[in-house]
């Protein structure tokens, strides 16, 4: 059986290899694995900037974005169904995760598939905990690969609502930076609730935009804080951009009340800039909220599919080019050099 396997810390040393076989244990179903995202968290593993393997592994299986078949049926499941699965795991020993909620761990401790110190999908077969299957709508179909970077929006999204809501607060207004698969998931997501949303990027992503009701800003041509002057502020501000001034910059971004939330990874060693009167003055007199957010718990999950399935239903054709390129395990490569939106490795057709 074959497998993406990587040995963190080394850059380049990513390759496909035979991986042992599995079998399904207590309380486990088998997968058969169809398909597997590519993310940016992938290229940093594979880059050696990031990932640990499992306990007394020098390699770790990668992929953590799954779209499987049931190979059995058993524990609320049929032979057949399409499923997900959650990546992160508790920690068994804090407070969020004994609440259910390992998105929030507050130890660190947790594992990860494909990323820390639990193997990913990105192999023929899997066996995986029948308690973190998330079922996927047969009219989904292949889209279902999208199911894991939705949840990650899905929880951004009620986060921001949690906080905003903590005063009298209405989302009329959103700015979402980065129009990769995150930026352009949260971008949906929003219009299907009728939230007004500017999206704007370096991506030629104009015609997925537009087909939301979103309006496109090219970032290279329209200044933000002129956007911002323009519009008089946004109530959400989503930065799901790699560039920690950018996320800064989000603060100074937010109307009255706003919130900004980070979903953008930027692990340079460099010194941001931000105004004064910005982080001294608005902030403060205006309510303006900065948070950072990782992760989902099975809840946003479970809305996330709900909301994919919805979107595929409204906006079929812009939901069908979101994955750019399909290639098989051996083409890796490919996958993680592709930027022209989310690029997914097939094991089964």
């Amino acid at each position: 059986m074959q497998g993406l396997v990587t040995r963190p810390g080394t850059a380049g040393s990513t390759h496909v290899a035979d991986v042992p076989a599995v079998r399904a244990g207590d309380g486990e179903l088998l997968l058969r694995v169809l398909e597997v995202g590519v993310c940016g968290t992938d290229r940093e593993i594979s880059d050696g900037l990031f990932g640990v393997p499992a306990d007394g592994d020098a390699e770790l299986v990668l992929g953590h974005e799954l779209l499987g078949v049931v190979d059995g049926d058993g524990h609320g499941f049929c032979r057949g169904d399409l499923v997900t699965a959650t990546v992160r795991r508790s920690c068994t020993h804090c407070l969020a995760c004994a609440e259910g909620s390992p998105d929030s761990c507050l130890t660190g401790d947790y594992s990860e598939r494909g990323i820390t110190r639990l193997d990913g999908f990105a192999r023929e077969l899997v066996a995986e905990d029948a308690t973190q299957l998330i079922l996927i709508p047969r009219s989904l179909g292949r889209l279902g690969v999208l199911a894991e970077p939705t949840s990650i929006c899905a929880r951004a999204i009620r986060h921001a609502r949690t906080i905003g809501g903590r005063q009298p607060w209405e989302l009329q207004r959103a700015l979402v930076l980065g129009a990769g698969a995150i930026g352009m998931l949260s971008t949906f997501l929003l219009r299907l609730e009728g939230v007004d949303v500017w999206t704007a990027g370096l991506e030629p992503q104009v015609d997925l935009v537009n087909a939301s009701g979103a309006r496109y800003i090219p970032t290279s041509q329209v200044p933000l804080a002129a956007l911002r002057e323009e519009v008089k502020g946004f109530d959400l501000v989503i930065a799901a951009v790699p560039d920690a001034q950018v996320m800064a910059d989000s603060l100074g971004l937010l109307h009255r009340g706003g919130v900004a939330c980070l979903l953008g990874i930027d692990g340079r060693n460099r010194r941001v800039g931000i105004d004064g009167p910005v982080l001294g003055v608005d902030a403060i007199l205006e309510n303006r909220v900065l948070f950072g957010s990782v992760n989902a718990h099975r809840q946003d999950w479970l809305t996330g599919v709900t909301a994919l399935d919805r979107a595929r239903e409204r906006w079929p054709e812009a939901l069908e080019t979101f994955v750019g390129l399909r290639v098989p395990l051996d083409r890796f490569a490919e996958a993680f050099a592709y930027r022209g939106g989310k690029a997914t490795l097939v094991l089964d057709s």
